[in-house]
């Protein structure tokens, strides 16, 4: 029997995650990515670009489709997608499993001031002008063009567009993982005092947080939504792991 699993990715991990799971002949593993970024890298399985239409909509796709298993790889701040996942898997009687990447925990040295969304990122900076490293991606941005008076150094993917209705605003196009010697010395060249980032975990992104505690810079940190309580895993291995597991014949469980 083929089973069909369907993984909503846009991470690293979603591609790692179907790399290893594609290697199982009895696997049919499609990729599912939102189409946010322009040029994704290559994943290696078959890839649907696009949205679903919401939870009835994936719902629907995954009663057409067959699929037996639907797997939550998206990033940590998805909620929205992470929610409608679990929706639609309850919708269409679909077991479901979840990537779950630990956030960053602060340790000594670090400066962080926490907060909710976008909003409380800008007004955490404070009405003093400041140098800022927006390290959040492009689509929400804009959310500081609330805080003009600040100078901003914005990194992303994919161009930020339209440009940020700011006074001062240098855009750099980049596509982690960023070594913590370069963060380094990206911070100390343009004269950063505050960074802004969301609480995405891993290795890949961790260098300017590293850098800043090292150079003493204050961490404007967006915390995680809340997301839907699904099993999960909060590694590739571990996850794979499960999904093996999951479809296993029942005699070599030992029941």
């Amino acid at each position: 029997m083929t089973h069909r699993i369907l993984i909503l990715g846009g991470t690293t991990e979603a591609r790692q995650l179907a790399g290893k799971l594609v290697r199982r002949k009895d696997f049919s593993v499609t990729l599912s990515l939102a189409g946010r970024t322009e040029s994704p890298v290559a994943q290696g399985v078959p890839v649907r670009v696009g949205g679903f239409g919401g939870a009835d909509g994936l719902a629907a796709y995954l009663r057409e489709e067959h699929v037996h298993l639907l797997i939550d790889a998206t990033h940590p701040y998805a909620a929205r997608i992470s929610a409608n996942a679990a929706e639609a898997a309850r919708q269409a009687s679909v077991s479901i499993l979840a990537l779950r990447r630990p956030g960053w925990e602060p340790v000594a040295g670090d400066r962080w001031t926490q907060v909710d969304g976008v909003a409380g990122a800008a007004q955490a900076l404070g009405t003093a002008p400041r140098h800022v490293f927006l390290a959040i991606g492009r689509q929400e941005a804009g959310g500081f063009e609330v805080a003009p008076q600040h100078r901003y150094l914005i990194r992303s993917v994919d161009p930020v567009e339209p440009k940020l209705v700011v006074p001062d605003a240098l855009y750099l196009l980049a596509r982690g993982p960023f070594a913590e010697a370069d963060e380094r010395a990206l911070l100390e060249k343009y004269g950063i005092d505050a960074v802004v980032s969301k609480n995405s975990g891993g290795d890949a992104t961790y260098g300017k947080i590293a850098a800043a505690r090292a150079l003493g810079i204050d961490v404007i940190m967006i915390r995680r939504s809340p997301v839907p309580d699904v099993p999960s895993a909060e590694t590739v291995d571990q996850l794979a792991a499960r999904v093996d597991h999951f479809f296993e014949p029942v005699a070599d469980r030992g029941v």
